[in-house]
């Protein structure tokens, strides 16, 4: 597992592209579909929302509903001034995780507790996931450093049994093993590379 300031550095590139990507996001995109089941572009990135501040207060061992409270990413809701305060969570986000202190020790999200390296992982692979289906849905290319890929595809592989992934990833998307990386991960976690997806222009 990479060390906490691989981690830190990676995190905190994560969180500048899917802040870079609200930048073109108009209202009038938001009830475009994503790759995720049930929910719109809204919806998405009222997850995206939801899950930065979680994470955040994981780092920071600020136990709370915040932490303790699995999320409902179906029911998530963007918050009138979404842009900046999306982009503020997530910005926070990397933040809290750039202290040596936010590696150490058990923490807890979504009600789950973990060792802090591993929930660090997990939120690093939440921005990595959550960005490619933002890109997906407004119809831009998704491009992030290929160290920072590889450290999610082999976070989630090999892949659990479905009944193990079932409420965070459905059924492995079998892509070829020549594949671009980035590719193979939106298939290892239940994602369809070729996902239809419109353009900004729409």
């Amino acid at each position: 597992m990479p060390n906490d300031t691989t981690h830190a550095r990676q995190i905190s590139v994560a969180a500048d592209e899917m802040i870079a990507m609200t930048d073109p996001i108009t209202d009038a995109m938001l009830r475009r579909p994503s790759p995720c089941a049930e929910m719109d572009l809204a919806a998405l990135l009222g997850h995206v929302d939801g899950l930065s501040q979680a994470f955040a207060a994981a780092a920071r061992k600020d136990f709370g509903p915040l932490t303790s409270t699995p999320p409902d990413p179906a029911h998530s809701e963007l918050a009138p001034d979404w842009p900046d305060a999306l982009r503020r969570h997530v910005r926070d986000l990397a933040d809290a995780w750039n202290t040596p202190e936010a590696w150490d020790g058990m923490t807890q999200a979504g009600g789950v507790e973990a060792p802090a390296e591993v929930m660090g992982t997990i939120a690093l692979s939440e921005l990595v996931l959550h960005g490619w289906d933002v890109a997906r849905a407004i119809g831009i290319d998704y491009a992030l450093p290929e160290e920072i890929l590889q450290v999610v595809f082999d976070f989630h592989h090999p892949p659990g049994p479905q009944s193990e992934r079932d409420g965070m990833f459905g059924p492995v998307v079998a892509v070829p093993d020549d594949a671009r990386l980035i590719d193979r991960l939106a298939g290892l976690t239940g994602r369809d590379p070729f996902w239809p997806h419109g353009t900004l222009e729409e």
